[in-house]
């Protein structure tokens, strides 16, 4: 297929002569004087290979050729002005696609409260919303599958991401609805000394699972980890049906299920952060505004920290 190499201003200059049939208020509407758009015309025709316009003495008029071109052109134009528009918006992060990898306890905490506030102050923005543990979640940013993560524990240090704490939680116990200790309105960790445990696997998470494991050392024991599961839900349904206890991170509370039981902890100053995680060299501009966003308006969840 040949390339057509038309000048967007000669196009531009075609379209409005065929819209005026006048030279003089053609020239008028493109702020130039009648001489360049004569030769704007001409080049056009030159290109085209025939006459776009018939010439005669107080009158113009589109030829068959010109007829046939003129949507053509029309579109074009629409198109580039449309795409100006588009380009603009992406670039200064008013629109465009934001890719949002989130682990499932997050949408009990902070993710539902800062959809609401990013998509109503940008509408035009495609949310690509995955579900992600936290390990897998480092990988898609370190690879660029994702371009946020909303993750529990983050690493300390990493020299390809940055991460900011948008809140943490303390934790609570875990039991079924008929287990002794649930008639206690608090539980102290070395009562779970002999229980057996329901946790997500450390290589999801391997800090909160770390986090995790080291409350209870520090309470006296190792945890007997008997069954494990990749989603909070899952523990707390495996939970339900006596299989184990847990510690989980206190937004877990928002799982209704009848059989389940969540009892404050004692020692109670254990903490589990989220925070939000990105590519350092990440260029998208959507990245700061939805980072901005936590700090517009404080989304769903329990209490925030200052920065980190």
């Amino acid at each position: 297929m040949e390339r057509p190499e038309l000048p967007l201003p000669q196009l531009h200059a075609f379209v409005v002569l065929a819209e005026e049939l006048h030279f003089g208020h053609a020239a008028t509407r493109l702020g130039i004087a009648q001489p360049p758009l004569s030769q704007q015309i001409r080049r056009l025709e030159d290109k085209v290979g025939y006459a776009l316009f018939s010439r005669e003495p107080g009158r113009i008029a589109l030829t068959p050729a010109g007829r046939e071109l003129l949507p053509a052109a029309r579109h074009a134009l629409t198109d580039l002005a449309d795409g100006l528009t588009a380009a603009r918006q992406v670039g200064s992060g008013r629109a465009g696609r934001l890719r949002i990898g989130f682990a499932a306890s997050v949408a009990l905490t902070v993710l539902p409260g800062l959809l609401r506030t990013f998509r109503g102050r940008f509408p035009a923005v495609d949310l690509d919303i995955r579900e992600m543990t936290t390990t897998p979640q480092l990988a898609a940013l370190r690879e660029g599958s994702i371009d946020i993560g909303l993750l529990r524990e983050p690493p300390a240090h990493d020299a390809e991401l940055g991460f900011e704490t948008v809140l943490d939680e303390p934790f609570v116990a875990v039991l079924s609805a008929s287990h002794p200790l649930a008639t206690q309105r608090a539980v102290r960790v070395e009562q779970l000394a002999n229980c057996p445990f329901v946790l997500l696997p450390r290589t999801v998470g391997p800090s909160l699972y770390d986090q995790i494991t080291n409350l209870c050392i520090a309470a006296g024991f190792t945890p007997q980890v008997t069954q494990d599961a990749v989603e909070w839900q899952t523990v707390c349904a495996l939970v339900e049906t006596g299989l184990g206890v847990s510690l989980a991170p206190e937004s877990i509370r928002r799982i209704r299920l009848k059989g389940v039981a969540f009892r404050r902890i004692e020692p109670n100053a254990a903490r589990t952060r989220v925070a939000v995680a990105w590519r350092k060299s990440d260029s998208n501009p959507l990245v700061p505004r939805l980072r901005a966003a936590f700090h517009q308006d404080p989304p769903d969840g329990p209490r925030r920290r200052p920065n980190q």
